[in-house]
């Protein structure tokens, strides 16, 4: 069999391997406008309080389990738990915990979920050496930015072939950010850059199991232990984002250059970061949305309803179709459950999608009565409700964007109740509290002492 030899040109491709590495070492600290600065403040809370939740679910425990197999060294904590482990399990145990949920922060141009990767490594590595509030703030920024810059290249075409973005993409934005931490030279930012480039973790086959936040705690992981080889001396391709076999071309037919490059340092992807009040597919949230709306408006009761009809995009389909799920997790992927329980509970919080709420007979009879039409006029931000009642009313809500978009954020009390209603149960409520308070105002910690005993267990 001949040998498919066909090369990608590269002729217009720049460096941006190197860009990438220079603009991680040498942007300033706090070098980015107040705005910005509060949305990383927004995202590391958010992400705290994701990653505390389900600190005693199931995958996590099974996830420990595994790595205390390798009798790993006490290095870092994990959030919501009393054992430490090594750094590199840290990162990727809370970042697999920060996703269970998937109640985490996302970049709604790409899907992407930024904190996962990057806070969960900044994190583990942060306590290891020291850091202050204040230094892991600012390589939260900079991972975010090369992280979500590298998804904005390749995004939608990468995510159509079945990619998981945040995993196959997340290891950039953790290499970035430890590399920061590190004070590594722009020469080993670019090895740490080129090692991650060859760890992409993440197939959307996985989206309802178990393996789905193993991806950005893969990630994680992976960033971290690049910038800690790309330190050692370990070296790589120095243009393995950008050659016509590397990363991106790789990855996708789509590589528009201009969106690593253009206004790096200037411009800022975490600016744009919005934060989930469901815990759910983030697709999926119009349509929740649309069913509180109704609910509260009409005082709907379960028994009254005839039926439920959703006008959606395909996406939302192709991504939340499961019509009978059987697990928790699978009910995050099923825009039909969803709208039972936005309907009869007004409201899809981590309660909303265990096994049990997902068995519940009044939850499979609601469920029943929901019909999804595809029109793809309808923008995939947005969602047209119907509800028809027994009695022959119709009550109809159109949400062009949801609670928790750029549009309709989540105000500080929203995001404030969110945390503490996930951390709680896991750490206490005046943990939780002060939890809260620390990691909103994390830069101005000179350490991550008092933070790190707030969201553990002792």
């Amino acid at each position: 069999m001949a040998l498919n030899t066909t090369v990608k040109a590269d002729h217009d491709a720049p460096p941006i391997t190197a860009m990438l590495a220079n603009f991680v070492v040498n942007h300033p600290s706090r070098g980015w406008s107040d705005q910005v600065e509060e949305q990383a403040q927004r995202t590391f809370a958010n992400w705290l309080g994701c990653a505390i939740g389900p600190a005693t679910h199931e995958t996590i425990e099974a996830a420990l389990a595994a790595v205390q197999e390798l009798a790993p060294s006490a290095q870092a904590s994990l959030l919501g738990r009393k054992e430490k482990v090594d750094m590199a399990s840290a990162a990727l145990l809370n970042g697999i915990s920060s996703h269970t949920f998937d109640f985490d922060d996302t970049h709604l141009k790409t899907i992407i979920h930024p904190a996962g990767p990057v806070a969960s490594a900044a994190l583990a590595l942060g306590e290891h050496i020291g850091a202050s509030g204040r230094e892991i703030i600012d390589a939260l920024v900079i991972g975010v930015e090369v992280f979500c810059r590298i998804g904005n290249a390749v995004y939608p075409d990468h995510y159509d072939r079945g990619w998981h973005i945040t995993g196959s993409t997340g290891m950039l934005g953790s290499a970035a950010a430890c590399a920061r931490l590190l004070k590594l030279s722009a020469a080993q930012t670019q090895m740490a850059l080129a090692i991650a480039a060859s760890q992409p973790t993440g197939l959307r086959e996985q989206f309802g199991t178990m393996t789905k936040p193993f991806h950005p705690g893969a990630a994680a992981r992976a960033g971290l232990m690049a910038a800690l080889m790309a330190r050692h001396g370990f070296t790589a391709s120095h243009r393995a984002l950008e050659a016509p076999r590397g990363l991106l071309q790789v990855f996708s037919d789509k590589t528009d250059w201009s969106e690593v490059t253009e206004r790096l340092g200037q411009s800022w992807e975490i600016a744009l970061n919005t934060y989930k009040p469901f815990a759910c597919g983030i697709v999926i949230h119009p349509s929740i949305d649309g069913c509180v709306q109704l609910r509260e408006q009409h005082a709907l009761q379960a028994g009254e309803i005839d039926k439920v009809v959703i006008k959606v995009h395909s996406l939302v389909l192709e991504l939340t179709g499961k019509k009978t799920p059987r697990t928790g997790l699978e009910s995050k992927f099923s825009v039909f459950h969803s709208c039972a329980v936005g309907l009869l509970f007004g409201k899809a919080g981590e309660h909303e999608y265990t096994d049990h709420t997902v068995n519940l007979p009044e939850v499979l009879a609601l469920r029943a009565r929901v019909e999804a039409i595809v029109d793809d006029a309808i923008d995939e931000a947005s969602a047209d409700v119907t509800v028809h009642t027994t009695d022959g009313r119709s009550v109809h809500v159109f949400v062009e964007h949801a609670i928790g978009s750029l549009e309709r954020p989540m105000s500080e009390a929203q995001l404030k109740a969110k945390f503490v209603d996930q951390s709680a149960p896991i750490i206490g409520a005046a943990q939780a509290e002060q939890a809260w308070l620390l990691s909103r105002a994390l830069a101005a910690q000179k350490d991550l002492k008092a933070l790190l005993e707030a969201a553990t267990r002792n």
